[in-house]
């Protein structure tokens, strides 16, 4: 056992470096958000999520003949086995997206045609495969325990596109498209947190990257990573309209508890992709009247909370807004985390990949507290006492 005077313990391993990254780097001291060295706010103005997956994943732009092969890869995958949408029908009601989605993802592995070929660029094209399948996992999924048959893929459409239709079975409008695909380029990557290192972690003991992004997947699931753009709206929509607003905020800071959507342990200021989905909502006040109220009391909660918290360095993060814009476009409450699962597998997948090149098997240190030397006392001779147990 090491001495406590040298074990340092990390707990939640805050600052520690697990590897070298050429693919984001963020400044949460001055709001900056970088993917392979573009900033977020030119990728949401100039270009589109599956440009941005190609740029995570390859490490460049691509040339308009790679953009369309890729383009061409993906929607190859858009249609799920039918044995799956199978499983899916056959799932209780009871049953939570994210896990349909993790289990789906799984699943996808047992119909790879080269499931021995581990090799990187076997395993770039899986991380194709699953960005592909991602939608029609999750529109499959809703519509069938809505009681509706799945939709089939248009291979014409783009990711966003194409998951908003299957979702609906009806044509999107090009507004609707470009916000989903803008929120999607937003959520697509953000360095080492839980679930990318989750991946990394497998993908270390050479596993696949069905494996992978499945670990990615699951450690998304916490309510203390994927699940804040859910619990920001529904206090939004417990407060019900922009003139209780701060009465609601100062109840919540009373009672000492967290205004949802607020603050981050990377930014120490505003977050970058918050700034631009904030400019998105105020848009949609007058696109989406039927959402209207909803945008109006998110500003005013947004306002008063930032009257409130804003010396205390604490600011809006990317699920505040997230969560509303997600409802306007008419995504289901309990999809909002898989809709995150969706975006974010390209930064999974090539973080997974870029952590191959130079691997090293993850095997971090415990710090034992613990005894040693116990010795064995047969069950018979045990007691029931607490103190035998």
């Amino acid at each position: 056992m090491a001495s406590s005077e040298s074990a340092v313990i990390h707990k939640g391993l805050d600052n520690i470096y697990v590897c070298e990254s050429k693919i984001c780097y963020i400044d949460g001291e001055n709001s900056q958000l970088y993917y392979r060295g573009y900033s977020i706010e030119e990728l949401t103005n100039s270009s589109n999520f599956e440009e941005v997956s190609y740029l995570l994943i390859n490490g460049e732009l691509p040339t308009k003949a790679q953009l369309e092969l890729f383009k061409t890869e993906l929607r190859n995958s858009y249609s799920i086995p039918a044995p799956i949408v199978e499983w899916m029908r056959g799932l209780p009601k009871s049953a939570l997206p994210m896990d349909a989605i993790r289990s789906g993802v799984s699943m996808l592995s047992l119909y790879d045609a080269n499931p021995s070929d581990n090799s990187l660029e076997s395993n770039k094209k899986r991380s194709y495969r699953i960005l592909g399948a991602m939608p029609a996992l999750l529109a499959t999924f809703s519509r069938l325990r809505r009681g509706l048959e799945p939709v089939e893929p248009k291979k014409n459409l783009s990711l966003a596109s194409n998951f908003l239709y299957m979702l609906k079975e009806s044509a999107p409008d090009e507004y609707d498209v470009s916000v989903m695909d803008k929120t999607m380029i937003l959520h697509a990557e953000h360095e080492m947190n839980a679930s990318t290192f989750s991946c990394v972690v497998t993908a270390s003991t050479l596993s696949d990257m069905y494996s992978a992004i499945t670990a990615g997947i699951a450690t998304l699931k916490g309510p203390l990573h994927g699940g804040a753009n859910e619990a920001s709206l529904k206090f939004i929509q417990s407060v019900g309209s922009p003139e209780k607003a701060e009465e609601a905020v100062e109840r919540v800071l009373r009672a000492k508890q967290r205004i949802m959507g607020f603050g981050h342990r990377v930014y120490k200021n505003f977050d970058p992709r918050y700034k631009i989905l904030r400019k998105v909502a105020e848009k949609m006040v007058d696109r989406k009247p039927d959402s209207k109220q909803l945008l109006l009391t998110a500003e005013a909660v947004e306002q008063a909370a930032l009257k409130r918290l804003s010396n205390s360095k604490i600011f809006p993060n990317v699920d505040f807004y997230s969560g509303t814009v997600f409802n306007a476009l008419g995504v289901e409450t309990d999809l909002f985390t898989p809709v995150f699962a969706m975006s974010r597998t390209p930064g999974w997948a090539a973080h997974a990949l870029e952590y191959l090149e130079d691997n090293r098997l993850v095997r971090p240190k415990a710090y034992y507290t613990g005894t040693v030397g116990k010795k064995y006392v047969p069950l018979e001779e045990r007691g029931d006492s607490a103190a035998a147990r």
